[in-house]
């Protein structure tokens, strides 16, 4: 019933995470397949216990695209009626999908997300509570949780469980980060949806992680700007609104002061 979508460059520093991935898939209680896009790199290298699962499908792209475009290319290929992205240095929790797949199917919503957790080397963990309060979400009502884009992003893209259809009328964005802001305002916009108040992810920290890597702030602003702007429009556009200018004080690339918390 559902797919997983990973995008991948079987980086040897995170072939162990994508194994650990997998293995939180392998404790779910419902049906689910994994899609790994591999983003300009041959499927030799995947690590044996996905090479193994008939669960696991892959699409190889003949040179690397990005994350965004992978993760996309990978959606056309998807054949089941729910989709989750995922990273492949992070982790579900264990009753990630029979939680959400339960709480959307009994509510008759298109989407259901959660709370996530980041995990540290050692093992712990601690939890991130989005801005968006837990319960069911009108279409376009996350979206306003989100007050500016110097502000943390209303809701974890990763934990979103919706339906295939409106994922691809909201896929991840063209950037080269922040694609997922992208989706996660676009998914929230086109249909109701419920926030559960537990965690459903594992957010992994770590030195190779992308959000980690010299020159990430320097888009960081700009990207939020352009996926707190297409929310806004979108929200604006499906309620047949003009939306309200928004108020800027300076060019968003100049913006300083973020929030720590980033998608990847």
């Amino acid at each position: 019933m559902i797919t997983v979508v990973i995008a991948t460059r079987l980086r040897e520093d995170r072939l162990d995470y994508l194994t650990a991935m997998h293995a939180s898939l392998t404790r779910q209680s419902v049906p689910w397949q994994a899609l790994i896009a591999l983003d300009g790199v041959s499927a030799d290298r995947l690590p044996t216990p996905l090479a193994d699962d008939p669960r696991v499908r892959t699409l190889a792209l003949p040179r690397p695209v990005g994350a965004a475009c992978a993760r996309n290319f990978a959606l056309a290929q998807v054949d089941t009626e729910y989709t989750n992205w995922a990273d492949d240095d992070d982790e579900f929790t264990d009753d990630a999908m029979s939680l959400r797949l339960n709480a959307l199917e009994s509510a008759g919503v298109g989407w259901c997300a959660g709370w996530s957790e980041d995990l540290y080397p050692d093992g712990s963990t601690s939890l991130w509570r989005c801005p968006t309060p837990p319960g069911r979400h009108e279409a376009g009502d996350v979206w306003t949780y989100w007050k500016s884009p110097a502000d943390t992003i209303p809701i974890g893209p990763t934990t979103i469980l919706a339906r295939t259809d409106l994922v691809r009328a909201a896929p991840m964005g063209g950037l080269v980060q922040g694609e997922d802001y992208c989706t996660a305002v676009g998914i929230s916009n086109l249909a109701p949806g419920i926030l559960l108040p537990v965690p459903v992810y594992r957010y992994r920290k770590h030195a190779g992680q992308l959000t980690a890597q010299p020159g990430y702030d320097e888009l960081e602003a700009a990207a939020r700007e352009h996926a707190w702007q297409y929310g806004r429009s979108l929200r604006s556009a499906l309620r047949n609104q003009q939306p309200k200018p928004a108020a800027r004080t300076r060019p968003p690339a100049l913006a300083a002061g973020l929030p720590a918390r980033a998608h990847r």
